[in-house]
């Protein structure tokens, strides 16, 4: 297998298990909470410790990619996926789920990192952007598809049923990382680099980037678990909230790309970040209010297109390549941890409130701290030299 659109349809399929899994437990989660007699405080935390490893291992992930090599340690990180899945399907308590979570998770956190990088590999000075971004639609694709089938599934099954599921889509990316995905003839005899010393300022770009990234995929993602609820105490069946809340993820395909592709057109990535992020936030403000539900979702799905092919290129275009990869790791544990605060908040002001709105606003307050994180990644790019 020679051919780098082949090995990134793999990574494609692979990567999507992730977002299928991630998105499992919101899907059934009113099926979920009654069986196990959760909270909604509870439910949050069980969606939001999926990220949570991120955290700890973003960093280390790349060193243990390096030292045992990525697809060796991405055909692990599936198998632990495919083992928490199991263990939260299986699961009679709220501690036993966490514990599922967990360990999926910490498969998670360790293939999405090392994923990008077989990516990078194989499209070393080759469409390499064209590459990364058909790469990051995995993760609303895997969200679509499971918010759209696996509340339907919970329904006529259980939502025990629905959690294996998601263990069986980490199960295939299992079969072809192992037996169909070769690593590029490149990389062969390649020596290991050390990792360079990121300064201060690389630092701070790192930090305040990764929050700005994390606040506005938490936004999104707080939408569409806690969306569903919204739609069914205003009557809607769990099948047609999920089916409902998925066309948001799947108007993002569209959105997204189109979005990169203006602001690469214009040269103003400033006012794509600051202003797509407002409207997104204002629209998402709008929810609980607009009555015609499948209207008010399409719009939230075309209201965040414009900032994340902008927000994703701030900071390659701020580090030198040799610091990058420690950049971007220091970036996605930010970015994890504000994934994972996020989610437990709306759960705990799901819970203190009472109201199945309650989450959906505070996802707009989070969407809005987008532009705070920015800010201050211009401001420390502007005030502080750059060290090459």
């Amino acid at each position: 297998m020679l051919n780098r659109w082949v090995a990134l349809a793999i990574i494609f399929v692979t990567r999507t298990s992730m977002g299928f899994q991630f998105q499992a437990v919101a899907a059934v989660a009113p099926l979920m909470v009654a069986d196990l007699g959760l909270t909604w405080v509870q439910l949050g935390s069980l969606i939001g410790l999926y990220m949570l490893p991120g955290a700890v291992f973003a960093l280390p992930g790349g060193v243990l990619g390096h030292r045992f090599g990525e697809r060796r340690m991405v055909a692990g990180s599936l198998a632990l996926m495919v083992a928490g899945g199991l263990v939260t399907a299986a699961a009679h308590g709220f501690v036993a789920a966490v514990a599922g979570r967990l360990v999926s998770g910490i498969g998670a956190v360790l293939m999405n990192i090392l994923l990008a990088k077989m990516v990078a590999d194989w499209f070393a000075g080759r469409e390499m952007s064209t590459a990364m971004g058909i790469m990051l639609t995995s993760w609303p694709v895997g969200l679509g598809i499971a918010t759209a089938t696996l509340g339907a599934l919970a329904t006529y099954t259980s939502w025990r049923t629905a959690i294996v599921a998601s263990a069986l889509v980490a199960a295939l990316g299992l079969v072809l990382i192992a037996f169909v995905y070769r690593d590029p003839p490149e990389t062969a005899g390649r020596a290991v680099e050390r990792r360079a010393r990121l300064s201060g300022r690389e630092l701070g770009l790192a930090t305040s980037g990764g929050f700005a990234w994390g606040c506005f995929n938490a936004s999104l993602v707080a939408i569409i678990a806690f969306g569903p609820g919204l739609l069914m105490a205003r009557g809607a069946t769990l099948a047609d909230a999920g089916f409902i809340v998925s066309l948001a993820i799947w108007l993002t395909m569209l959105s997204v790309p189109l979005g990169g592709f203006l602001t690469d057109r214009l040269g103003r990535p400033n006012v794509s970040i600051v202003a797509g992020s407002l409207v997104a936030a204002f629209v998402t403000l709008l929810l609980p209010a607009i009555a015609h539900s499948l209207l008010a979702f399409c719009l939230v799905g075309l209201a965040i297109g414009a900032p994340p092919g902008a927000l994703m290129a701030l900071l390659p275009k701020a580090v030198a390549s040799e610091r990058l990869a420690t950049a971007l790791g220091v970036y996605y544990t930010t970015y994890y941890v504000v994934m994972a605060a996020v989610q437990l908040a709306a759960g705990g002001v799901r819970d203190l409130f009472g109201s199945p709105a309650a989450p959906i606003l505070f996802a707009a307050l989070v969407m809005a701290a987008t532009v705070v994180g920015f800010v201050v990644f211009r401001i420390v790019e502007r005030t502080t030299p750059r060290a090459d």
